[in-house]
């Protein structure tokens, strides 16, 4: 939450009870959700701004109808949303997609609001068309997407061409949203132009990365 109109009420809670709690932890969210209410007026707001530079996504969702997304895509929505753990079929695309095991389903009815890097390109996948995606491009897609990895061929590919032994194959029908941005890819461009003190680790953490680079730019380097 950025903003909000003085008269809005904010309730925090596990939404579901404490299983509910788990199960949004597991999956990448947080154990307690916050609900705004508005007041009387006829002007109440709430604002709610993206964590990194990107696109809100406002996905209206009917009775039943089913997103899939990676954990940190989730920002906001409508009470009548449900969330639940959306476990990958194939072990390896939970292993290696970069995703972790576990997704995040949310079914409607009701409006998401989704969170995504950069610029946002949707892909309509036809039945049986593949889609090749270095994982952490991948954002959103429809349930009916089949979601697995494969490696990349070639030796000289696999060990040179910088794009990792593995790419996502996202297979149709369905829509699919990719990312222009992940946070990753920034941290580790970024990752060189950074002040390291004599006594740095020699390992830093994407938290920590991006820690850095904020404390940065505060102080004016």
């Amino acid at each position: 939450m950025a903003w909000m109109s003085d008269d809005v009420k904010m309730d925090t809670n596990t939404r579901g009870g404490f299983l509910s709690g788990i199960a949004r932890s597991i999956s990448g969210g947080s154990f307690f959700v916050t609900t705004y209410t508005a007041g009387g007026r006829s002007d109440s707001k709430v604002v709610f701004a993206a964590r990194f530079p990107g696109h809100v996504m406002p996905v209206a969702l009917g009775p039943g109808q089913s997103v899939l997304c990676r954990k940190e895509a989730f920002l906001v929505a409508q009470s009548s949303v449900t969330f639940e753990i959306a476990f990958q079929q194939r072990f390896g695309a939970g292993l290696l997609g970069g995703d972790g095991f576990i997704l995040q389903k949310l079914t409607g009815p009701g409006t998401v609001w989704l969170d995504l890097s950069g610029e946002v390109c949707t892909e309509e996948l036809a039945p049986g068309q593949k889609l090749l995606v270095h994982a952490g491009h991948v954002g959103i897609f429809d349930p009916s997407v089949q979601f697995s990895i494969q490696r990349v061929g070639g030796f000289k590919n696999m060990f040179f061409g910088g794009e990792g032994l593995f790419l996502a194959s996202l297979i149709g029908p369905g829509k699919v949203y990719l990312q222009s941005m992940p946070i990753m890819n920034l941290a580790e461009a970024l990752a060189p132009y950074l002040p390291r003190s004599e006594n740095a680790a020699s390992e830093t953490t994407a938290g920590g990365l991006v820690g850095g680079i904020v404390g940065s730019l505060l102080r004016g380097k």
